[in-house]
C-alpha cells in the first residue's frame, strides 16, 4: 500500500508548488529573506530589525480520528506546537498564534474544546493566541465534521537564523524523539488501521501494549522549543548548523530542505527502534520500508545536524538519538537501512 493510494499524492503536490513558485516569488521585494520551500518565511521589516518568521499549517485527518474519539481538546495543541516547530528550525522563537476553525454546524461542545486546546498550546510554547476565525459552512463539510488551520509568528535576529549554510561534511547528524504520529500521515494511516486491519479506536491491540488505536493516533504533537533552548544554552546557537521538522513527506522530503547543494545527510534507520505504531501500520497495511520514510517520522520527530564536537546524546532528557554524519554527495539525504 502506497500514501496514494489513501488519497494522497506527495508528488502531485510537488509538482503543483514548483509551478506556482514564479507567482508567488512575483509578490517579494528586499525585505523578503526566504524562498519557496523553506519550513518557515522570513521577514526583515527594515535595516537592523530582526527578522519575523511566519508559518501556516494544519492537522489534517488527524482532526476525524478526535471526531471518533469524541475528544478535541488535543487537535488544537497539535496545530499550535505543529507551527511552533516550523519556525523553530530557523532559530525563531514565537510571538503569536490565530486560527481559523470551520464546520459544517457550529455545537457548543465542539469549539470550546478545540479552542482550550490552542490556548494550552499557546501557554506552554510563550505565545499569545490573538485571534481568529470560525466558520460555518454546511454543503462544504458533512454533519459534525470540522477542520483547522493555524498561522504562527515568532522572531529572531538575523545574525541567529538557522537555513542550512553553516552544515559542513563531518557534522554530527541527530534525532529527537517524536510521540507518535504528529500531524500527518493520517489518510493512510486511517485507511490502514480502520479499513484494512478493521480496528476501531477503542482496540487495543496487543502490538500496542495496552494502548487504545485511537489515543495512540491522537498522542500530542511535540514542540520541540524547550529542547532547542537547552541545546542553545549548553553549546550555545552557532553548534547548531541546522534543522529538519519531519513532517509531511518524512525524512526524504524535509531534510533537503536544508541541506546545501554538494552534501548527504546519512541517516541510519537502525540507530533507533521504531515505535510500535508505526510498526503495526507497516505490518497490516504492507506498506514498503521507502513509503514509510516518506510518509511517516518513524519516531524522529526533529532532526538536528551539529558541529561534531557537540554531544547530544549526552545532555538528559533530550533522548537524542545519533543518526549519521554528513559526507560530501549529490543525493541530500541517503537512508541506511
Amino acid at each position: 500500500m502506497k500514501y496514494a493510494d489513501s488519497g494522497v499524492n506527495i508528488d502531485t503536490a510537488v509538482r503543483a508548488l514548483a509551478r506556482a513558485k514564479d507567482a508567488v516569488r512575483s509578490t517579494w521585494d528586499e525585505r523578503v529573506r526566504s524562498d519557496v520551500g523553506s519550513f518557515g518565511g522570513l521577514y526583515q521589516p527594515g535595516p537592523g530589525e530582526p527578522l519575523l518568521v511566519a508559518s501556516v499549517d494544519g492537522v489534517g485527518t488527524k482532526v476525524m480520528v478526535a471526531h471518533r474519539m469524541g475528544r478535541y481538546d488535543t487537535v488544537g495543541q497539535d496545530l499550535v506546537n505543529h507551527c511552533v516547530d516550523d519556525i523553530l528550525v530557523q532559530g525563531a522563537e514565537p510571538m503569536f498564534f490565530l486560527d481559523y476553525f470551520a464546520t459544517a454546524t457550529l455545537t457548543e461542545d465542539v469549539l470550546p474544546a478545540v479552542i482550550e486546546g490552542f490556548a494550552r498550546g499557546c501557554r506552554e510554547n510563550g505565545c499569545a493566541l490573538l485571534g481568529g476565525e470560525t466558520a460555518e459552512m454546511p454543503g462544504v463539510y458533512r454533519e459534525k465534521e470540522f477542520d483547522l488551520a493555524g498561522t504562527i509568528v515568532g522572531r529572531v535576529r538575523a545574525e541567529e537564523v538557522i537555513d542550512g549554510r553553516a552544515i559542513a561534511a563531518g557534522d554530527q547528524v541527530w534525532g529527537l524523539p517524536s510521540t507518535g504520529l504528529h500531524t500527518n500521515g493520517y489518510s493512510l494511516a486511517r485507511k490502514v488501521l480502520f479499513e484494512t486491519a478493521g480496528y476501531d479506536v477503542h482496540d487495543t491491540p496487543e502490538e500496542l501494549g495496552g494502548v487504545s488505536v485511537g489515543d495512540a493516533l491522537l498522542a500530542v504533537h511535540k514542540s520541540y522549543l524547550g529542547d532547542l533552548r537547552a541545546i542553545w544554552k549548553a553549546h550555545g546557537r552557532g553548534a547548531v548548523h541546522g534543522l529538519a521538522h519531519i513532517t509531511g513527506g518524512g525524512f526524504v522530503d524535509n531534510i533537503p530542505r536544508v541541506v546545501p547543494a554538494g552534501l548527504c545527510v546519512q541517516v541510519d534507520v537502525t540507530a533507533w527502534e521504531v515505535p510500535a505504531l508505526f510498526r503495526l501500520i507497516g505490518e497490516r497495511g504492507s506498506v514498503g520500508r521507502e513509503e514509510m520514510y516518506r510518509v511517516f517520522n518513524m519516531g524522529i520527530g526533529l532532526v538536528v545536524v551539529a558541529d561534531p564536537s557537540v554531544d547530544l546524546g549526552a545532555m538528559p532528557g533530550l533522548g537524542a538519538v545519533e543518526l549519521g554524519t554528513v559526507t560530501e554527495g549529490e543525493d541530500a539525504v541517503h537512508l541506511q537501512f
